[in-house]
This record gives C-alpha cells, structure tokens and sequence, in this order.
C-alpha cells in the first residue's frame, strides 16, 4: 500500500508539474493558427479557398491556387516570406518581391496552414547552419554541399548558382545572397517548379552541406576577372565573340587602313 501511494504521488506530481506547460503551449499554438485564420480569410482565402482547400477553374480548366492541405508551415515562411505570396497575378512562376507581412503575421498564418494537416516544420537554425562545426568539418561539409549541388541541381541552378531560364516561361531563380532558412525550404517544401527533395530523398545534413556551399559562392573572388554573372559559357561565349573578336576584326582594319594609306603617300611622293 505504502508503495502503491508514493507510486500515485510521483505520477500524480509530474503530471502537474509538466501538463500546465502543456497546455499553455497547445493554448498558445490554438491563438497563433485563429490569427493566422483572419488573416487568411482576407489576404489568401480567393485563390486557395476558405479551408484551404484550393479553388479550380473547370471551365477555364487551370488551378487558381493549389490546395494548402499538408504543405506544412516552411511552405507558407518560404512563400510569404520571401514575397512570392500573395500573388500579384497569375503567372508562370511567382517572382520574389517585397514582403508583405511582418513576422509575427507570417509566423500567424505558418501556424494555421499547419493546423489543417500535417506537414514539413520551419527549420530551426541548427538544421542548416555550420557555425557549431570544427574548421575541417565546415570544408568537407563544403566539400560534400558541392557534390550534391553539381548533382542535382546545376541542370537549373546553374554551376555558380546564378540561377537560369527553364521552358514555359519559368526560370530558376539565383542563389546567390538568399537567407540559409529560405534555400532548406525550398529544398523541402518544393516550390513553383523545383522539385521536391524531402528528407528522405536529402537528409537535413545534406541540405545543411548544399547551403554551406552555396554560402562559400558568395566569398569565393572571381579569380578570372569579370565573372559576368556568373552564367556561364552564353555570355562569356557573347563577350568573347563582341569584345574579343569584334576588337580583333577592329584591329586588323585599322591595320589595312593605315597600311592603304602609308602606300598612297609613298606612291604620290
């Protein structure tokens, strides 16, 4: 009996102790997504619908927003927060353009999108950062980043991440300078036309190890001079031919100019 009361008293004790948090957390998540709601209703609720559940055209026959159901709260931070929704007008392809909403608005509407089913978690900064790794860690995790970057993702991307024109009026946005947060995002959630790679096709290591490459880029000197862009052999191949030969062909006809002219005053004289 004795045993049987101190067993009662300790499970009773912890329950107290922890299920207060609990519930305040739950309470807090609940507020957060009934925020997120009103501001959905307003701002997102004509393309993808009231429940999120996505609105089609069948006559017209094309999707005036997809279904929200199981994106996950990183679909809706990658999104809003880099300016692509709402949407100014249909398009091929969302550009990227000034935000919006603030942070706790997105943060609002990340949460209630989430409510709606499961789906992926905005990253902590753990997931993607290298700054708790050794000196020898950081550059095989480079190392490692660039592997897979060359793999999967140049055919768009570009080799120095610049970015590229794909068909049907899209087009693979650059790299460069854009938030770690944002790119493992994009990565897991699979926006406009990139593909999908969860975390079953790229573990978060992986991605971590892409972003730290594509953050070497950015400090990495153009060691050729003007790097153009950075987009390869199109414009180096457009100035070699403008400025390289176009300046040789100058050349050699100032050349024979002057050549014409030197045997005109010779045979006069």
């Amino acid at each position: 009996m004795v045993l049987l009361l101190l067993g009662l008293l300790l499970t009773g004790g912890l329950y107290t102790a922890f299920s207060p948090a609990q519930a305040q957390e739950q309470e807090s998540e609940a507020e957060l997504a009934a925020q997120g709601r009103e501001l959905f209703l307003v701002g997102c609720s004509f393309c993808h619908g009231q429940n999120g559940e996505g609105i089609s055209d069948a006559r017209e026959g094309y999707q005036v927003g997809p279904s929200l159901v199981g994106v996950g709260a990183a679909a809706v931070d990658f999104q809003v927060g880099t300016g692509r929704m709402p949407l100014a007008q249909p398009a091929a392809q969302a550009p990227k353009k000034k935000v919006v909403y603030n942070e706790e608005e997105i943060a609002a509407l990340a949460a209630y999108v989430a409510s709606l089913a499961p789906g992926p978690a905005i990253p902590d900064a753990e997931d993607y950062s290298i700054e708790g790794l050794s000196a020898g860690e950081r550059e095989e995790a480079i190392v490692r980043g660039g592997q897979i970057f060359l793999t999967n993702c140049t055919a768009c991307h570009n080799f120095n991440g610049s970015g590229g024109a794909m068909p049907r009026g899209g087009y693979a946005p650059t790299l460069r300078d854009v938030p770690p947060r944002y790119i493992f995002e994009a990565m897991l959630t699979g926006p406009q036309n990139m593909p999908n790679f969860s975390n079953g096709n790229l573990s978060p290591e992986e991605k971590r190890d892409v972003i730290a490459y594509l953050g070497s880029l950015n400090e990495t000197p153009e060691y050729g001079g003007f790097g153009l862009g950075g987009l390869g052999p199109v414009s180096e191949g457009l100035a070699g031919w403008i400025v390289g030969i176009g300046g040789l062909v100058g050349f050699a006809v100032w050349i024979a100019a002057h050549t014409t002219r030197s045997t005109k005053e010779k045979a006069e004289a």
